[in-house]
This record gives C-alpha cells, sequence and structure tokens, in this order.
C-alpha cells in the first residue's frame, strides 16, 4: 500500500464566526449558479447527503473562494454563498454559521494553484478502502482513471494524535491534508471520507462522482476475486481522454437535478 504523504462532518454543528476582511469584487452570478447547481447535483448522485461540501475558486481573487454556508448541500441556494479569504474564514458570512471543515479547502487553495474547485464528501462506497491497511484504493474503471494508481489516506492521528473528532477544523489540519493529497486528484481521509479536487467546478463534480463509482465497482469486484486495476499508463492516457467528457456529464446531471429528465 502507498504511504500516505505525511474528519464526521458538521451541518449540524454551528460554527459562529466574525467576518474577516472586505468584501472584494463580486463573483461572476453564473459562477455562483454553477455551484448551487454542483450541490445540488451531488446529493442528486448520492455523493453528498445532509452532510459534506463543495467550493469554487473566487473569479476574480484566485486568494479567496465560494463554499455554501453550514447547511445540507441539497437546499443550497445563490443567496447561501459565501465567499472566504486565503485563511479560510468568512468575508460576508453575516452572522450565519459556516462548515467548520472549510480549512479543507482554503489550505488546498493555497497549497495547489491548479485546483479551481474541491469536494469533500462522506462517500459510504469509498470510506472502507481508507480503513484496510495494505490495500489501496486505485483506479479500476477507466472513467475512475484519474485516481491513478494508488490514492493517499490522511491519518489525522499523525497530526493531533488519537483524542480528535476525525473533522479537518484548523488550518494545521487542512495543511496536513493538503500535503497527503500532494499533486493527486483524490485523497482519502481514514474513518471519515474523501476529498476530490479538479481544474474547474465541473470536472470536480465529475471526479467526485466516478470516485463514489469506482469504488463501487471495486467492492463488487472483490467478491469475485483478485483485480486487475489501471496501469499507471492506463490512468494518464485514459484521464487525458475522458477529462473532455466532464460537460457532458454536467447537463446531464444539472437537468435530473432539475427534475428535468
Amino acid at each position: 500500500m502507498c504511504t500516505p504523504g505525511n474528519g464526521i462532518d458538521e451541518a449540524s454543528i454551528a460554527a459562529p464566526t466574525s467576518d474577516k476582511g472586505a468584501l472584494g469584487p463580486a463573483a461572476d452570478p453564473t459562477l455562483v449558479a454553477d455551484l448551487v447547481t454542483a450541490n445540488r447535483i451531488l446529493f442528486n448522485q448520492g455523493v453528498l447527503d445532509a452532510f459534506g461540501h463543495i467550493s469554487v475558486r473566487h473569479d476574480k481573487d484566485p486568494s479567496r473562494f465560494l463554499c455554501a454556508r453550514n447547511m445540507a448541500p441539497g437546499l443550497v441556494t445563490a443567496d447561501d454563498i459565501v465567499e472566504f479569504g486565503v485563511d479560510g474564514e468568512p468575508v460576508n458570512a453575516r452572522g450565519r454559521a459556516v462548515y467548520l471543515e472549510r480549512f479543507i479547502h482554503s489550505e488546498i487553495f493555497r497549497a495547489r494553484p491548479d485546483v479551481m474547485s474541491v469536494v469533500h464528501s462522506h462517500s459510504m462506497a469509498v470510506i472502507p478502502f481508507g480503513l484496510v491497511k495494505g490495500f489501496s484504493f486505485r483506479a479500476v474503471t477507466h472513467m475512475g482513471s484519474f485516481i491513478g494508481t494508488c490514492a493517499p489516506v490522511f491519518e489525522i492521528r499523525d497530526v493531533v494524535g488519537e483524542d480528535n473528532d476525525l473533522l479537518i477544523s484548523s488550518p494545521k489540519l487542512g495543511a496536513a491534508l493538503a500535503q497527503c493529497l500532494g499533486e493527486g486528484t483524490v485523497v482519502l481521509m481514514r474513518g471519515h471520507g474523501s476529498t476530490a479536487v479538479g481544474n474547474s467546478l465541473k470536472q470536480a463534480v465529475f471526479r467526485a462522482v466516478y470516485t463514489e463509482q469506482n469504488a463501487r465497482v471495486l467492492s463488487e469486484a472483490l467478491r469475485i476475486g483478485p483485480v486487475t486495476g489501471l496501469s499507471e499508463g492506463e490512468t494518464r492516457t485514459a484521464t487525458r481522454t475522458i477529462d473532455g467528457q466532464s460537460g457532458r456529464a454536467w447537463d446531464l446531471w444539472k437537468l435530473r437535478a432539475e427534475g428535468k429528465v
């Protein structure tokens, strides 16, 4: 198993915090609308339920990002989108609670200028692969090729010891998670969930959905016998081919989330 590079979510836990810093230029309304849609898609696809969250880098100020306030993703509207600074603190929450694990997003955005969107989920199909020592979560389907041959597993105990709640609730923990992710696309979080990233909002949604799908296929295959995963070459080549198809999936998922198909 690959060595990690170096947690339950919180929508039901209030995380009130004072706004810090001045509000910058308004984000493109289309970006805000797409972020709302992304929340609905991920809920509709079963990647997020009452918990989990997705963010997108601000189009006018790359040091900032947008994410919903502390709430169930399937209920998010444009009025619920909050702007956050580089430190993960809200700029315009106006007294509304925000996610405790916003530092997953702020620290990955800080460490990875190429990342434009981050999805944190508690996918039930993925969680088991962060629990079993000696087994690597890897791409076994062409649609999951971006996962690579060995997704890292973040162990929070290595950072703060055993007396912890598994939540990424500080910049220190967010930075450690970002380090574990490295230059990859998906990082598993032992006993908690996973985080996927993309170079666009649509790509991040695509990757979150197909991480879940790849996990289901891998679990079923392991019931039958030894599994042949994708090779490094296959993961690279398939990812180049399939990356251009995320818009196709987005168009369908958007209509389905809106109840139109």
